[in-house]
């Protein structure tokens, strides 16, 4: 076993079930509040508890490493641990794995340190773990695109010329990225009626989900400076879902000629949680075939996919329980994120720790592994049929969207929990 930290057999002495999103082998990162107006900290997720990490840094536990001295795990935001790079990541996951293992006596037998530094999920306020300065939305799985392509150009002009030979983005605003929980109000935009020749103004009424997977950046790079595509793994933390909001009328009024504004910009949610690369390492694997080939500055081996599944669910207000409206796989990806990386600062853009990168909508082959409603309704000609008797061509105002994944192990699971959203009407 290269890396410890991914060693099936390892336990916690916190008590995880078999089927939890955080077992040992997980740990991922984010920031929470211990009680309402107070101080943020960095934690890490085990089983149903939050590891306070400012508690064990003032213990001195990681002085034997790499961090000794740095007090990053004191900041109120991530930036500062992004900001160290690779080396510093691996190390502090692995003092983390240690002292939480069932087999170490050093933080499992001391009953008050435990009592300080171990939380009840339940009992914290989850805040946005980073400080995003920047938000890129890529639009990398072929699946979506060839859908969208044909629902608005036709099956013989699906994809755009360019697509098959760069990872197609557009720059989202990041003041609107928002945690899991956040209510999301319906936007207002102006909008093409069917056979009307000029527009009008309102509410959206064709609100939708895309589901998507996002990864922060480490350290960065200086305008001018470029990340080459072998590199980009050591520039990339980790992974958060994002679900990209989106008002599909108000998108098809505005998108051309330079793309989404409006449509885009009210709200983008992500999960609380950053699931590191490293947790993802055992469930790494290649993606599609890439045809044609990519040019140089784009070529890496074809093993920067992963396989996660993602589900859809929907919960309407009339109904007690949400239902499944939607399962994916993350590995239907046909831009990697080395590729993406590369890509995006080819040009010399400079990149910051904290900044957030998404894929774009994931859908898979069939009708059933679609990542957007405009896709699963067919741009509403086949409403979905829910359990309650109810049908969606869109979603209404008190919808709640959750997407959730995982990556399964031998015997447990790598998971982001979930990413939870409530649609509320538009202001007047």
């Amino acid at each position: 076993m290269n890396n410890p930290t991914n060693d099936p057999a390892a336990r916690s002495f916190v008590a995880v079930a078999s089927d939890s999103h955080f077992p040992i082998q997980n740990l991922p990162y984010g920031l929470f509040r211990r009680e309402p107006g107070g101080r943020a900290r960095i934690g890490v997720a085990i089983g149903e508890m939050v590891l306070d990490l400012s508690v064990l840094e003032a213990a001195g536990l990681f002085d034997e490493t790499v961090l000794a001295g740095r007090k990053v795990f004191s900041a109120e935001r991530l930036n500062d641990f992004l900001a160290l790079g690779a080396e510093s990541w691996t190390a502090a996951r692995r003092r983390i794995h240690e002292l939480l293992r069932n087999d170490v006596a050093l933080l499992r037998d001391d009953a008050a340190l435990r009592e300080q530094a171990l939380l009840p999920q339940q009992q914290v306020e989850m805040i946005l773990p980073v400080e995003i300065g920047d938000y890129t939305d890529f639009y990398s799985s072929r699946e979506h695109a060839t859908n969208v392509g044909v629902m608005f150009r036709g099956e013989e002009n699906a994809l755009m010329p360019n697509w098959l030979h760069l990872p197609v983005a557009y720059h989202g605003r990041a003041s609107s990225v928002v945690l899991s929980g956040t209510p999301i109000v319906r936007p207002k935009g102006q909008q093409l009626p069917p056979g009307a020749e000029t527009p009008v103004f309102g509410p959206s009424r064709l609100m939708d989900h895309e589901f998507e997977v996002g990864f922060f950046v480490g350290p960065g790079t200086d305008l001018a400076q470029s990340i080459a595509v072998d590199e980009a793994p050591s520039q990339i933390f980790g992974f958060v879902l994002v679900n990209d909001w989106s008002a599909r009328d108000i998108q098809k009024w505005e998108y051309q000629p330079l793309g989404p504004f409006l449509a885009k910009n009210f709200g983008t949610s992500i999960s609380p949680w950053i699931v590191t690369l490293e947790a993802l390492e055992p469930f790494r694997c290649a993606g599609p075939e890439q045809d044609p080939k990519p040019l140089p500055y784009l070529q890496a081996p074809n093993e920067w996919s992963y396989d996660i599944r993602l589900e859809t669910w929907l919960k309407t207000e009339t109904m007690e329980a949400a239902e499944r409206i939607a399962v994916s796989n993350y590995r239907y990806m046909y831009w990697n994120i080395c590729q993406q990386l590369a890509h995006h600062t080819v040009s010399g853009c400079p990149m910051a720790p904290g900044d957030l990168l998404a894929s774009g909508t994931i859908s898979g082959p069939t009708k059933d592994s679609r990542g957007s409603m405009l896709e699963l309704t067919w741009r509403g000609s086949e409403p979905l049929r829910l359990g309650s008797g109810e049908e969606r061509k869109f979603f209404e105002d008190g919808d709640e969207v959750i997407l959730t994944g995982w990556a399964q192990g031998e015997g447990y699971r790598v998971g982001f929990g979930e990413v939870r959203g409530r649609i509320l009407p538009a202001l007047d």
